[in-house]
């Protein structure tokens, strides 16, 4: 089971969370080109699993044993990318090398170019699929580790995630846990106005998933969510996790218009000031 955090770690986590999102600001502003508002919303979730909740080894990222973390909506990859260097997997100062040519850090994640990259992702709806095929051979392997999916929202318009679910679902995959960034948004605008996936919650019982829903800037909440799920043995789980795009960042957040957008110089620096304001408070309610 995942330790509770007490006010002290969780503190520390939320700092690391706000930094978090002073390199997806840096990484966006160099490259002139990505995603701003899911990598900014997500910022909490990736926090919480790289420093608190994953069973994993920067020095030895094949490790066997090691928990999976598959990305499926490849393009906030901005978000997992600062989460792998502030982990020690790679150095810090290339998250500016972001989309350059030769890079390691593509637009989306590419397996095998970069350590601690579970999988290649760039359509959208397939990163169910393929954490299930690593959540049934660890099964088959009889390993314990746990395989954790990260996806949104608007990639469930799609059917390819609702078979992989269905297949979930019928050879009871208890050692896997999808977190759904329900953020509403996508490319176009709502989700529920482009086309509505809602309920959510009675569509993923029907396909018999442990169903939880939280608010994903909660990171306690995602922590005892993890494990009640990790409690579950006969079914996989789905974490609804209610996030605001763009987070932390005032006139970004809710704004599907920075779904794909990146800040220009201007709007990075008055970005970058109101984190670094924030990581401020965070600082001091600390001391």
């Amino acid at each position: 089971m995942i330790a509770e955090l007490n006010d002290l770690q969780l503190k520390h986590l939320q700092e690391k969370a706000v930094e978090m999102r002073e390199h997806i600001i840096e990484m966006l502003l160099e490259a002139k080109s990505g995603h701003s508002a899911g990598p900014l919303g997500m910022a909490d979730i990736f926090t919480a699993f790289y420093f608190h909740i994953l069973n994993h080894d920067p020095r030895n990222p094949d490790w066997d044993d090691r928990d999976r973390l598959v990305l499926s909506n490849g393009h906030i990859c901005p978000v997992q990318y600062a989460a792998l260097a502030m982990s020690g997997y790679f150095p810090i100062e290339e998250l500016k090398t972001l989309r350059k040519i030769n890079s390691r850090l593509q637009g989306h994640p590419h397996r095998g170019t970069l350590p601690g990259i579970e999988t290649t992702s760039g359509p959208l709806g397939e990163g169910l699929s393929q954490a299930i095929g690593m959540a049934l051979a660890l099964k088959l392997d009889n390993k314990v580790a746990h395989v954790y999916c990260l996806g949104s929202d608007g990639e469930l318009q799609e059917g390819n995630p609702w078979e992989a679910a269905m297949f979930a679902g019928k050879n009871r995959l208890s050692n896997l846990t999808l977190v759904i960034d329900r953020n509403n948004i996508q490319i176009d605008g709502f989700t529920e106005d482009v086309m509505p996936i809602e309920p959510l919650k009675d569509k993923f019982a029907a396909f018999n998933w442990h169903v939880l829903e939280i608010d994903g800037h909660n990171m306690q909440m995602l922590v005892d969510a993890v494990n009640e799920a990790k409690a579950i043995h006969q079914q996989p789980t789905v974490i609804i996790a209610h996030t605001i795009p763009g987070k932390g960042v005032d006139f970004m957040e809710n704004k599907f218009e920075w779904h794909g957008m990146p800040p220009d110089k201007d709007q990075a620096k008055k970005a970058l000031d109101e984190l670094r304001t924030l990581q401020g408070k965070i600082e001091n309610e600390s001391q």
